[in-house]
């Protein structure tokens, strides 16, 4: 019986990269050319080095990020992936150089925010109204829970709340069982006991329902899954989800019953 809901955040609640034309507006690079923009900034201030050469190097940490995250359920955070970088160059900066590098790479999405997705709020609303307990249980890729935490109460949506359950302060990424676990554990129920609604069939439906969880592709901002899902519902827009998930529940929530 269901009790609980958990969210992935990005391309669920908060629309990726929806923040890059505020970027371009504001006359400020788009995320991906300023991160690599600071690290040469900072390096060349050390000594002249090609920007070419941090690029490059960028692009390998990446690479290697990505085959941590996917194959090992590991999302480094953003500290250890710029050291990855720097080991690459056989380059090192001053600690507290390196300290604010860090910072701004982990700001850059509080400082310009990408925008929610419509509806969000009013979803969550009647989810708590029906009484199911709610959870974010997301990856945290460049920002670290911290600055997601201030994401979502930018837009008065983190109140709505019981759990967070973020890559970098859970030491796992979704799919692994860790990431759901302390999610059930903050609400006080199983993880049979939820449903996971999230934008990626193998992060968020797959992996969900081989912990014996339901799963819902939510496919209003990213919907190249769809046609290759095995989620338990679609759900389209935030003003369906309600009802869909009520529908999963066996028409309300266990914890109503």
């Amino acid at each position: 019986m269901i009790k609980a809901v958990t969210f992935d955040l990005w391309d669920t609640i908060v629309h990726d990269d929806s923040d890059e034309p505020k970027r371009k507006a504001q006359g400020l690079r788009g995320k991906k050319e300023e991160r690599r923009h600071l690290v040469w900034e900072a390096l060349n201030r050390q000594a002249p080095i090609d920007p070419a050469d941090v690029t490059l190097a960028y692009n390998v940490a990446d690479a290697a990020f990505n085959t941590v995250w996917h194959d090992q359920h590991i999302t480094w955070c953003i500290a250890d992936r710029l050291r990855v970088l720097l080991k690459g160059l056989g380059r090192t900066l001053p600690d507290d150089v390196f300290a604010q590098i860090v910072k701004l790479h982990e700001d850059m999405e509080t400082e310009v925010c990408p925008d929610p997705i419509p509806g969000i709020a009013e979803a969550l609303t009647a989810l708590k109204e029906r009484g199911y307990k709610l959870c974010i249980v997301s990856d945290a890729i460049v920002s670290p829970g911290r600055c997601l935490r201030q994401l979502l109460d930018h837009y008065d949506l983190k109140r709505y709340f019981d759990g967070f359950a973020f890559s970098d302060e859970v030491g796992y990424s979704k799919p692994h069982r860790t990431m759901f676990e302390s999610a059930a554990r903050q609400m006080g129920v199983e993880i049979p006991e939820m449903v996971h609604i999230g934008d990626r069939d193998h992060n968020d439906v797959k992996g969900p329902q081989a912990l014996g969880m339901k799963a819902v592709l939510f496919t209003a901002t990213r919907a190249v899954d769809k046609d290759r899902t095995s989620a338990d519902a679609i759900c389209e827009r935030h003003i369906d989800l309600p009802d869909i998930i009520d529908r999963l529940a066996g028409a309300r929530p266990a914890a109503a019953q």
